[in-house]
């Protein structure tokens, strides 16, 4: 007698979604499914509705069409529920520029539901010497660099339990080595069954990460075919 098998159920489903804002259509009838281990990369030409789709599917912004669920229930169903399952980052990097690097650390972890975290603790000052910050942690974090500050906004993928990571142009502003600490945090969320989706303009040159991609030129030119 044999079993039968069944195919894991997405961490994540877009169906049909689309945007249309100020009467210009962005995307539509975009629809993909994020497993377990996967990493999605969405590209497209400025303009056309990645950072949208992004706050859509972290539920800050509705959809004009279509349905997002995540875990088989809509996101909708308990939002308070699915933020704790996901990490997201915007394009720009959410830090407080009046606080010190260490102490962004700190209050990320915090935020992040971290109660036991202490100021000033060393684990804090371990983060901050794996991402190239060494130095810098008593700086206000406003005087810092672009790149720096991107990167203290981006010490919260490795505190992080989300299992769903949603990360908007996370390579803006990094060095080639911030590049590629960025890939390794990354195959490390994948090899222990984390998602991510993201949207970036390059490349991912890390092997192990192996993305599936979505272009949304692609989608709103095949949809526009098929009508």
């Amino acid at each position: 007698m044999k079993h039968k098998t069944t195919e894991p159920l997405p961490r994540l489903t877009a169906h049909e979604l689309s945007s249309v804002r100020g009467g210009r259509t962005l995307f539509e009838q975009v629809s993909f499914e994020v497993h377990a281990g996967e990493l999605w990369q969405i590209t497209g030409a400025n303009g056309a509705g990645k950072s949208t789709l992004l706050r859509m599917l972290a539920g800050l912004m509705p959809s004009s069409t279509g349905s997002i669920e995540f875990n088989n229930h809509s996101i909708q169903y308990d939002r308070s529920a699915y933020h704790q399952q996901l990490l997201f980052i915007g394009h720009k990097p959410a830090v407080k520029a009046e606080l010190t690097a260490l102490e962004n650390v700190y209050w990320q972890r915090r935020l992040s539901g971290d109660k036991g975290a202490r100021q000033d603790s060393m684990d804090d000052w371990s983060l901050l010497e794996t991402i190239g910050l060494l130095g810098l942690e008593d700086e206000v974090t406003g005087r810092l660099s672009a790149g720096q500050q991107r990167r203290v906004a981006l010490t919260r993928l490795w505190h992080s339990q989300a299992p769903l990571w949603i990360l908007d142009e996370p390579f803006t502003a990094l060095d080639v080595k911030g590049i590629a600490l960025l890939e390794q945090r990354f195959s490390e969320h994948l090899s222990q069954g984390g998602s991510i989706v993201m949207t970036s303009h390059q490349a991912l040159s890390l092997a192990s990460l192996n993305p599936q991609q979505l272009h949304l030129g692609e989608v709103y030119a095949n949809a526009m075919g098929a009508a």
